[in-house]
């Protein structure tokens, strides 16, 4: 696996050299491995079986259909506001500012525009986000309503918010506008679910979305009969990560940093995965997954690259399952990525597209230059086309098509 090694080993400096500032990191060194190893691999054996997305998703019970919507791409998320009232430690962006309602570099001042937009690629579900969508609960549930006015009956919506301002008359609200779900981050409030009760017999779906806390573990697993009787059908656990907007306060908590795409806490991947396994030990009767960060770094984004190639790419074009369109002819192989923004690039040609009351931009930018194949290497790379490898390719060039091809399977080994 050299050419996997040597992708690593560049993350590894990437990292080092991005986050110099911060002399204190204590990232995940060989000694350690072996027993972190370990003890993942003892925790994840009985749920063995309850693995999706070609295994970067481990769960007990059941997925929320948000969740699975998630990993098949077909979903949404419009932060309503970039605005929070809260202060977690594990934010990984400030929230200081309202900002217009967007997703993935677009914004959306109105609310038929953006359903619009819901509609052209055929999503089938959304959510809102932000910042706290509830500082702005008007322009929520307007959107909302909106969505349900001009989309497909049966699209499933949900929004996500701290909960400090949550009350049960703007949750029958919400409901009554056709909300299927709302997920609280319940680490902005002390871990307390009396905000929670205030969606039950309202809201369909409630789930709890937060990142595994290493040092909450115990208060979860204490807390999870309580959440069954708060109606919390779902409980969603991220991974911890490390930017610059919060290494400040991470770094005061003596994490272990895994130098993955982007810096991530050991120590909450296996948090989270100890939730899973009492749960699973315990039998209990509410679906619990960890979200891990390689599922999201994954999936989220080729979910969405091929949303807009199948939209928008030429027909007969050949999408792969990472959502590049593979350039493919006698002797040469390449690879294009589609782009959609607000503003034509100057000097680089772009597709108008107009959608209602909203003119977006395509380009088609290069993901891999084309490169010229000799004969003893097409014959490999024509096995590597047709099937997903077994195993990961030691061959860099092979290596390289392997990653515009195909997703990732499994959490990195540490």
């Amino acid at each position: 696996m050299e050419a996997f090694d040597n992708y690593l080993n560049n993350l590894v400096n990437r990292h080092k050299e991005n986050f110099s500032d911060y002399s204190n990191i204590r990232w995940l060194n060989p000694y350690q491995a072996p027993k972190v190893q370990e003890t993942r691999d003892r925790l994840t054996k009985n749920l063995a079986g309850n693995m999706l997305f070609k295994e970067t998703k481990f769960y007990h019970h059941q997925l929320s259909k948000g969740c699975k919507l998630c990993g098949l791409g077909t979903w949404s998320c419009l932060f309503i506001t970039n605005k929070c009232n809260a202060d977690c430690f594990y934010c990984p962006s400030s929230q200081k500012n309202d900002e217009v309602p967007a997703t993935q570099s677009l914004t959306f001042e109105n609310a038929e525009s953006y359903a619009g937009y819901i509609n052209f690629f055929g999503f089938k579900g959304v959510s809102f986000s932000g910042g706290e969508p509830l500082l702005f609960f008007d322009r929520t549930l307007h959107y909302l309503k909106t969505i349900r006015k001009m989309c497909a009956p049966d699209i499933y919506t949900w929004m996500y918010t701290n909960g400090i301002l949550a009350d049960s008359k703007k949750f029958r609200k919400l409901a009554a506008a056709g909300l299927n779900e709302v997920r609280f981050d319940i680490g902005a409030t002390g871990y307390r679910l009396e905000k929670v009760k205030t969606a039950k017999g309202i809201v369909p779906h409630i789930t709890i979305e937060i990142p595994a806390v290493p040092e909450e573990k115990e208060k979860l697993k204490q807390l999870l009969p309580q959440m069954i009787e708060a109606g919390v059908t779902n409980l969603n656990l991220h991974q911890l990560r490390l930017t610059k907007h919060n290494a400040t306060k991470m770094l005061q908590r003596n994490y272990t940093f895994i130098p993955a795409e982007q810096p991530v806490v050991m120590e909450s991947e296996l948090a989270a995965l100890e939730i899973l396994h009492f749960a699973h030990e315990k039998k209990l009767e509410i679906g619990i997954n960890y979200c891990s960060f390689f599922f999201k770094n994954r999936f989220q984004q080729a979910g969405f690259r091929k949303q807009l190639g199948k939209a928008l790419a030429t027909p007969g074009a050949v999408i792969t399952e990472k959502g590049f369109i593979r350039e493919l002819t006698e002797n040469t192989i390449g690879y294009k990525a589609l782009v959609i923004s607000e503003n034509g690039s100057t000097g680089t040609h772009c597709t108008e597209l107009q959608l209602p009351q909203k003119t977006c931009y395509v380009k088609s930018e290069t993901a891999m230059k084309p490169q010229t194949v000799d004969a003893d290497t097409k014959a490999r790379l024509e096995i590597l086309l047709k099937n997903e490898p077994a195993k990961i390719p030691e061959d860099e060039f092979l290596f390289r098509i392997w990653q515009m091809e195909y997703i990732e399977k499994g959490l990195r080994e540490y």
